[in-house]
């Protein structure tokens, strides 16, 4: 069984970004922060309620499949900075499932990335198994 991963500091990422030499062209950071959800998937995406609840879930991703969508993504217009973590194992309520960090020239270009860069993730790289109440 793998463990759960400790979450960064998104402080500390922001820093970093801001240090980088691309930096000077960025206008907006935007962060996502998945988190496991109480309510089931299928409940929240189709309406779909059996009344169970989510206790946890099993996480893992195909990090190849990842670093193909982050290239992806910096191809993307106005794109200059884009940094990822995924949590894996068995990870409960509450726990953190992913961060993405997008940088961009202006607000439209980095909600269009983080929009496709965490679609591709969820859609393309990853393996989510609810575990139910």
């Amino acid at each position: 069984m793998i463990n759960k991963k400790i979450s960064p500091s998104i402080d500390e990422w922001l820093k970093e970004a801001k240090a980088d030499p691309i930096a000077s062209k960025v206008g907006m950071f935007l962060v996502h922060n998945g988190v496991v959800r109480q309510s089931p998937k299928a409940k929240v995406r189709q309406g779909f309620d059996d009344g169970s609840l989510v206790k946890g879930m099993e996480f893992f991703y195909d990090a190849v499949k990842v670093n193909e969508a982050i290239a992806e993504t910096h191809k993307l217009d106005g794109i200059f900075y884009v940094k990822t973590w995924l949590n894996e194992g068995h990870l409960e309520v509450g726990d953190d499932i992913m961060y993405v960090l997008i940088g961009g020239d202006i607000r439209p270009h980095v909600i269009n990335a983080l929009g496709f860069l965490v679609g591709k993730i969820k859609t393309e790289c990853v393996t989510e198994i609810e575990q139910k109440a």
